[in-house]
């Protein structure tokens, strides 16, 4: 069993650190024990190699969709001296972590399918996951004694395919061919090309977890249902299904009015989530039901939708389940995944799992019983006044710990660089909504901050759980909800085929309008104040905010010709993506800028930096190799310009040298 970020087997003075997890441990932490690089030597680390995806957009032939690779956003495993990840376009590598040399490569071909569903953003995946033993030990016994070789799971589409380790070929006894398709027996029946998948399984002893990714504009009755399956990891067989819409006998079910329950799709699960390893309890951080800005065709609070949910891993037993956002109309996904935790409170140890919202709070709960670690009420918040929409009266609002994103947008948040600026700003909003979080859409527009690429992404929360602090990327970014009817223009894509469309339904309006002031390259600046992103540290034992800092910059914005006189201040960088804490003492980190930086935990100063020459939009990782060295490696850029970047500090020179 791959479990936990620990020693592999040395070949030189100083044993392997291994990454065998996407959060480098089951618990979602994304801590490692490497110590080699600290806040006093940092400034000697280099770039060691780089490796390129070599993915360039394709062009659908029968329909003349571009099929763009989008930004490379993995985070590799390292067992072995092996890394393994997935591309943009859900291609599993293998490659030397040492030297960066690519030693297979399977190709999974998404592309002959066309777009998923009419996903915007081009192809991501996030990663891949393993099941075998750690360190050298490759092989493991079935339960007749035989030895399986280690697999790679990969779930591309609508596909979980088990791969070996030290081939990258399918294993045939694996589903069919070494595949199984994630589309077969669900609630309904599932167009295959609206079903995806980002985020990688979860792999706990004989058992696969998977969720599903589907897009936000894909409106229709009975679209693709957010169901998570686990699977025998040797066979391939499903062995248990969990639906986010309750059951016809579960009390639960009586939050989804109407005939809601039976036609409301998504509430998938994207986002990576967590296991307890010892319990064999799984976490979900749930995401938004179908139409996500639109509630009034599924009355109720909609429970289990944005809600964090605990599962017998064996079983797909629901064990607990805490909603923190009533009938979602924000697109409010829990993004982040769960970090479990033990953390010191009253004179005891408890075993907690904590959650970074999109909303900006950070929520914790008894791992075992759900219970709020810290008090949740529940709080009056705005109505709706679209028709047929029935906004939920209050919303569960945690007391403590404080906010580690914006909340809300008035007057008072509007850019306010130069007075041109400011009344421009002023124009944009003219007629549009303001007010506190969890205002709803509107048809002249309401300004929601955070927005859906607001407060906490899919990278934003790290666990250094020998110091005892938790570490969150936020972004302060604003997004214009507006509800038109569905017979008008609308900014994105959509499938109408499959049935009929929610009206009102949501315009997306271009990013520039929610986020930009102009609309050319020349006079494109922030709606809002900064910073964009902040980087928090939280003591988990008090829930006390130890700092706050801005993280990253914006060059363009920075350098923008009606400012270039101006002494700005830190501006911070929007960004999904969070960091790696080392027992080193440090965070490396992006947070969905150009630059690479490693932060000092203590107080969130910036060691050392490194310019990318492209967006590292992803979780970086790091390992000590073989070779005895600690190496961090990110993943950068998108389609053609999309590279693995790792840096390592000098090898230490001999005695013999220096004299």
């Amino acid at each position: 069993m791959l479990a936990a970020c620990a020693p592999g087997s040395p070949d030189s003075g100083e044993p392997a650190i291994e990454w065998p997890v996407y959060g480098c441990d089951l618990a979602a932490t994304r801590w490692s024990p490497a110590e080699d690089i600290t806040p006093d030597n940092v400034r000697g680390l280099k770039r060691a190699w780089t490796w390129a995806t070599g993915e360039i957009v394709h062009v659908d032939s029968t329909t003349g969709d571009r099929l763009a690779p989008g930004f490379f956003e993995a985070t590799p495993l390292m067992v072995g001296d092996t890394l393994y990840l997935s591309t943009p376009f859900s291609r599993a590598v293998a490659l030397d972590a040492v030297t960066g040399r690519e030693l297979w490569a399977f190709d999974p071909e998404v592309t002959r399918s066309g777009l998923v569903g009419n996903e915007h953003s081009g192809f991501v995946h996030r990663g891949v996951a393993l099941w075998g033993g750690a360190g050298s030990d490759s092989d493991r016994e079935d339960g007749d004694g035989n030895l399986t070789p280690r697999r790679v799971f990969l779930n591309a589409r609508w596909q979980l395919f088990a791969l070996d380790a030290r081939t990258g070929m399918p294993i045939g006894s694996f589903g069919e061919n070494g595949a199984v398709d994630l589309t077969r027996g669900l609630r309904w029946p599932v167009n295959r090309q609206h079903f995806g998948q980002t985020s990688p399984p979860v792999v706990w002893r004989d058992i696969v977890i998977v969720g599903s990714s589907i897009g936000d504009a894909l409106v229709y009755e009975r679209d693709p249902p957010g169901d998570v399956q686990a699977f025998d990891a040797r066979s391939g067989k499903r062995l248990w299904r969990w639906d986010p819409v309750p059951g016809v006998d579960d009390p639960a079910r009586s939050s989804w009015g109407g005939q809601s329950a039976e036609l409301t799709g998504h509430a998938n699960v994207w986002a990576p989530f967590s296991l307890d390893e010892v319990r064999g309890l799984v976490y979900l951080p749930v995401s938004t039901p179908s139409n996500d800005w639109y509630g009034g065709r599924r009355p109720g609070d909609n429970l289990w939708a944005e809600s964090i949910v605990c599962l017998d891993a064996r079983t797909g037993r629901q064990v607990w389940a805490r909603q923190l956002v009533h009938h979602g109309l924000w697109d409010y996904d829990l993004s982040s995944p769960p970090a479990l935790v033990t953390a010191p409170r009253d004179g005891a140890d408890i075993d907690a799992v904590l959650v970074a919202g999109k909303t900006g709070f950070l929520y914790g709960f008894d791992r075992v019983t759900g219970e709020p670690l810290w008090p949740i009420e529940e709080r009056a918040v705005p109505g709706s006044d679209v028709p047929g929409e029935v906004a939920s009266a209050t919303q569960p609002t945690p007391s403590w710990p404080e906010p580690f994103a914006q909340q809300g947008f008035t007057e008072s948040d509007i850019v306010d660089f130069t007075p041109k600026i400011r009344e421009m700003a002023r124009e944009l909003l003219q007629g549009r909504r303001l007010g506190p979080m969890f205002t709803p859409p509107s048809l002249e527009g309401t300004v929601v901050m955070p927005g859906w690429i607001g407060g906490a992404g899919w990278g934003a929360l790290t666990v250094d759980p020998i110091r005892g602090v938790a570490f969150i990327k936020a972004t302060n970014k604003p997004s214009l909800a507006r509800l038109v009817k569905a017979d008008e223009p609308v900014g994105y894509r959509r499938d109408t085929a499959s049935g009929s469309i929610d009206k009102p339904i949501t315009l997306l309006l271009p990013s520039w309008r929610s986020w930009w002031i102009g609309k050319s390259q020349e006079t494109m600046l922030p709606l809002s104040k900064p910073p964009y992103g902040t980087l928090s540290a939280y003591e988990l034992s008090s829930g006390k905010r130890l700092w706050q800092v801005p993280l990253g910059d914006i060059p363009e914005v920075r350098s923008h010709p009606w400012l270039r006189a101006l002494r700005l201040p830190p501006l911070g960088v929007p960004g999904a993506p969070g960091g790696v804490a080392t027992q080193g003492g440090l965070i490396f980190i992006t947070g969905g800028g150009k630059v690479l930086y490693a932060v000092d935990q203590r107080d969130g100063a910036v060691r050392w930096s490194s310019d990318l020459g492209a967006i590292g939009y992803s979780n970086p990782m790091t390992y000590r190799a073989r070779d005895g060295r600690q190496y961090v490696v990110v993943a950068t850029g998108k389609g053609a310009g999309a590279r693995l970047q790792a840096f390592v500090l000098p090898r230490p020179r001999r005695a013999e040298e220096r004299l």
